[in-house]
């Protein structure tokens, strides 16, 4: 994986204001050793928060931001009654239910000090420092087997379920012929945005799941399917492993794709071609007439 491949926060960092909590002092249960859960020690905190805090700036009200009261005692609260063996789940699981719990922030940086940490020797502290956030992600759902819209239907209602996921949008439904020269009947076809806690690979698992649940069988390539999801973007990503390439490196030649995806978003541009969603729709059904 490049280092572009690695920056996931295009999406999660839309905004840049920041709001600090600087040392914020716990007394919690939290180490691999069974006198840490039982006595416990003090833990440290710092939290950068990602949010716009330009509304609560301009009309000075204070239910236009985010509570730095409330989610430092909602830091105090979670670590007390939660306890695990290391730092990286503290940071981890903390991480995850300040942005479910906080709707106004985008992103944050998260590092949790441990500064009686077990170690016989003298040092100052150790911690664990994490970024994490919510990403933007579109992607493309088809069936053609069966009661096709039903089967779209409950892929769709279990990504609006799944409670790493929230903001679910979704296209009009089309109905086109097969892609990739196999016999078979015609799709239909949606487009989906939402936002997601989830990585790449991640959220590739979950949409695995889906499709199996709807009885998905993988034995013909671009062979018919009860359900198939797939990842068309992530944030601004640019990524490309084993099981997983994006952008989805076929979409722009797709217009089973391009025409879903324009009705929800139609200005989103595509990080290696520069090309907007409408963009790329308007080359492809230009170059078919001209076939």
């Amino acid at each position: 994986m490049n280092s572009e491949q690695g920056k996931m926060s295009a999406g999660a960092d839309k905004y840049k204001d920041e709001i600090r909590i600087e040392k914020l002092e716990v007394y919690a249960y939290h180490g691999v050793y069974p006198e840490e859960r039982k006595q416990g020690q003090i833990f440290l905190v710092n939290a950068v928060l990602y949010t716009d805090t330009r509304r609560a700036g301009e009309e000075d009200k204070v239910e236009l931001s985010t509570d730095y009261g409330a989610v430092s005692i909602f830091i105090d609260h979670w670590m007390k009654k939660n306890t695990c063996y290391t730092l990286e789940a503290v940071a981890e699981k903390l991480a995850r239910e300040i942005l479910l719990n906080y709707d106004l922030i985008c992103s944050l940086d998260l590092e949790i000090l441990k500064p009686e940490a077990p170690i016989p020797l003298t040092f100052g502290c150790v911690s664990v420092k994490i970024h994490r956030g919510w990403h933007k992600a579109y992607l493309s759902v088809g069936s053609n087997m069966g009661d096709r819209k039903k089967y779209l239907e409950d892929g769709i209602e279990a990504l609006k379920a799944h409670p790493l996921m929230k903001h679910v949008k979704v296209s009009e439904l089309i109905e086109t012929a097969p892609y990739g020269g196999v016999e078979q009947a015609d799709f239909l076809n949606a487009a989906i945005g939402l936002e997601t806690l989830l990585d790449p690979e991640a959220l590739l698992e979950v949409l695995h799941e889906i499709e199996n649940a709807a009885g998905r069988k993988r034995t013909l390539r671009w062979g018919p399917r009860t359900l198939d999801l797939d990842i068309l973007f992530f944030d601004k990503l640019v990524y490309e492993s084993d099981t997983l390439v994006i952008p989805h490196p076929d979409l722009h030649n797709r217009e089973f794709v391009l025409k879903p995806l324009s009705n929800i978003a139609p200005n989103y541009r595509h990080p290696l071609l520069g090309m907007t969603v409408n963009q790329e729709l308007a080359e492809l059904e230009k170059s078919s007439l001209s076939v």
